[in-house]
């Protein structure tokens, strides 16, 4: 499982024009699964995202946590995150989730968030979604589970 986590100032999710999904200062998270991924990685994976001490305390040191400054989540799924670029120069994506399994981990990771986060926001799993951020920082962070 990967994450690509963006400390954001705003973000927001389009599908048709429309607006889905929309944050204040928080957390953009790109979400890539893959099909060896579990529930037990999604549970680590959103363990170590939520506790990420990134922002600024009054010392201007970042040492406080998404939970500490009221921070909010949109979580958008992003299979292209497997993308295999080893050979030629057109993306293979069979390392990544299939989409029935990797859409239940999805669902799985935002309720887990909702848990824990009051505000948390959302894409279209496997919608041509229209993603909007201003990088606080820049500030980006990628959790692998490989790597955890």
């Amino acid at each position: 499982m990967r994450f690509v986590i963006q400390r954001v100032t705003e973000s927001s999710v389009k599908v048709d024009g429309k607006v889905i999904g929309q944050i204040g200062k928080g957390f953009m998270v790109l979400i890539g699964v893959a099909d060896s991924d579990t529930k037990e990685i999604a549970d680590k994976m959103v363990k170590k995202m939520t506790g990420l001490r990134i922002f600024e305390d009054e010392e201007g040191k970042t040492n406080l946590s998404l939970d500490a400054v009221g921070g909010e989540l949109l979580l958008i799924s992003q299979f292209t995150l497997y993308a295999n670029c080893k050979k030629g120069n057109r993306p293979s994506f069979v390392e990544a989730g299939k989409p029935d399994m990797a859409e239940e981990l999805y669902e799985y990771i935002i309720s887990k968030c909702k848990e824990q986060i009051p505000v948390v926001e959302r894409g279209m799993f496997g919608a041509d979604m229209k993603v909007s951020l201003v990088n606080d920082g820049p500030f980006t962070i990628v959790l692998d589970s490989d790597r955890l």
